[in-house]
């Protein structure tokens, strides 16, 4: 008779004590064991790789907005809550997707977009209601985010190129024609939109995002570079970046300050957002992907790293709050005390299950230089658990007050000292 292989395993397991009942024949084998149909693969590039499959963690994703600006009777400036003393009021509205600002000397704002294409321009003078008129300056851009201002010139940074509009203020009708900069940027989408600014070394400076969450990136990302006004000479001074989207220098001591976007679904509360200084350009190295938030090594990544090889961080900002636009206070109608502090802007989480951010906040630095403390100092763009806005940037107008925009309302709010 023809052995059964099947009962000889079942025998042989028995006389360990490890007895599974009877074995189900070969075809019903080769069919328990097929193939599972295959997972849905997330691209690394996606703000969803290395979301936890299970629990809360599933019920999160990014916040869209409006898809066009909110008019401006139904801002909630009204919910917006600002220190004694001090008044927030609409400078600006229908501004879709409001993010990075520069302004020139005559008081003209130009804000950057990220999703609609468009840069605008909002002139100097108040209508009777008090807010300023806003005009498109330039459409069919591809994330337009960054802006900057120098010597009569509009630089605006699209996903892989910089543009330079040249006279731009005689050209407030769109009608001006671009001329290429600088395109050796990479073309990812995944923190692919910049911020730009031109440093008190006259120097363009320009971060390149991580292509994706979390990854061990290519040489050309995760990084800060600087160049002339030409595109010309360009180098890297930042290593380690994950996704800056603010920088400015120190008044004082003229050192580039940066806030830094820590990576997603390590858990709720933990990394923090970054607060960094470059004090040696082009020799730091501020951690990405091997260490988060200067103490915290990466579960993948971080093997065979120690934190203490990185720079750390000057201050934490909070777990996911995308930190992103950044100023140091250089007016005067606020008070002294406010002088040469950094405000930041914080767009908001949306990784976590209680939200965190949605604010403007104070970072306090102490006589060593140091930061010394955070604390509010726009707060209301947070209720109940949902936005109704979002701040992306911060900027110190001629005047000396503080404009706030808010992609999520298309808006920009002023904020002024009263008393």
């Amino acid at each position: 008779m023809t052995p059964n292989p099947s009962r000889g395993l079942a025998a042989a397991l028995a006389c360990l004590g490890l007895g599974l009942g009877p074995l189900p024949v070969m075809a019903q084998e080769t069919k328990a064991t097929a193939t599972p149909p295959a997972t849905v693969q997330v691209d690394k590039g996606s703000a969803l790789y290395g979301r936890p499959e299970g629990g809360g963690a599933a019920k999160l994703a990014p916040v869209a907005g409006p898809p066009i600006a909110t008019a401006a009777a139904k801002l909630p400036v009204a919910q917006l809550k600002v220190p004694d003393g001090f008044r927030i009021e609409v400078y600006a509205s229908g501004i879709a997707n409001a993010r990075s600002m520069t302004q020139a000397p005559d008081g003209t704002v130009f804000v950057g977009t990220r999703t609609v294409g468009k840069v605008y321009a909002v002139l100097p003078q108040a209508g009777a209601d008090g807010t300023h008129e806003v005009r498109t300056i330039a459409t069919g851009l591809h994330r337009p985010n960054g802006v900057a201002f120098h010597d009569g010139a509009l630089y605006v940074a699209e996903l892989s190129k910089i543009w330079r509009y040249d006279d731009i203020l005689t050209h407030l009708d769109g009608g001006e024609k671009p001329r290429l900069v600088y395109d050796d940027l990479p073309k990812d989408e995944a923190h692919g939109w910049k911020f730009i600014a031109i440093g008190p070394d006259d120097k363009l400076y320009v971060p390149v995002g991580a292509p994706g969450n979390i990854q061990l990136p290519p040489d050309t990302h995760a990084q800060i570079r600087r160049m002339d006004l030409d595109g010309k000479n360009a180098e890297v001074i930042a290593r380690g970046v994950r996704n800056s989207v603010g920088f400015d220098w120190n008044p004082k001591t003229k050192q580039l300050w940066f806030t830094d976007n820590g990576r997603d679904w390590v858990s709720e509360d933990i990394p923090n957002d970054e607060l960094n200084v470059v004090t040696d350009p082009g020799k730091q190295h501020f951690g990405y992907p091997f260490c988060h938030q200067g103490t915290f090594t990466d579960p993948e990544y971080g093997w065979g790293h120690s934190c203490s090889e990185f720079t750390a961080p000057a201050a934490l900002l909070g777990p996911h709050t995308a930190s992103l636009g950044m100023r140091f206070y250089t007016g005067t109608q606020f008070p002294a005390d406010y002088r040469d502090q950094i405000f930041i802007a914080r767009h908001g989480s949306w990784n976590r299950t209680a939200k965190l951010g949605g604010d403007v906040v104070l970072a306090r630095t102490g006589p060593d230089g140091k930061i010394a403390a955070t604390e509010p100092f726009v707060t209301g763009f947070l209720q109940d658990n949902k936005y109704v806005g979002r701040p992306v940037d911060v900027l110190v107008a001629r005047d000396g007050s503080l404009l706030v925009s808010d992609d999520y309302n298309g808006a920009i709010y002023r904020v002024s000292y009263a008393r």
